[in-house]
């Protein structure tokens, strides 16, 4: 198990830089675009955590037959991912740690 997270990881990680060096760009071309580097530590860790996610149902689900289940459960997963998201950026549910 070890061995297949540390593959999944060097996998993933390349696709997490990637990801968030869109807004590190973005921040030196406007100053709309304002991050700390916590915030790209907490992006990136929440990016990492499903990408995990993701790679695990990939794994342990390989019969057709399961395959609503999946389904079922990636949609979950990456819902989970985008109202995390949501909530540190502006807040959606006003939880105390929201954005501002």
């Amino acid at each position: 198990m070890v061995y297949f997270l540390f593959n999944m990881m060097i996998k993933i990680l390349p696709i997490v830089v990637l990801l968030l060096s869109i807004p590190l760009i973005a921040m030196q071309l406007t100053d709309e675009v304002i991050w700390s580097f916590f915030d790209f530590i907490i992006m990136g860790a929440l990016l990492t955590i499903t990408g995990l996610m993701i790679g695990i149902v990939l794994k342990k689900v390989k019969y057709y037959k399961y395959r609503e289940v999946f389904i079922v459960i990636i949609v979950i997963i990456v819902m989970m991912f985008l109202l995390i998201w949501a909530e540190l950026a502006v807040g959606l549910f006003g939880t105390p740690f929201a954005g501002d």
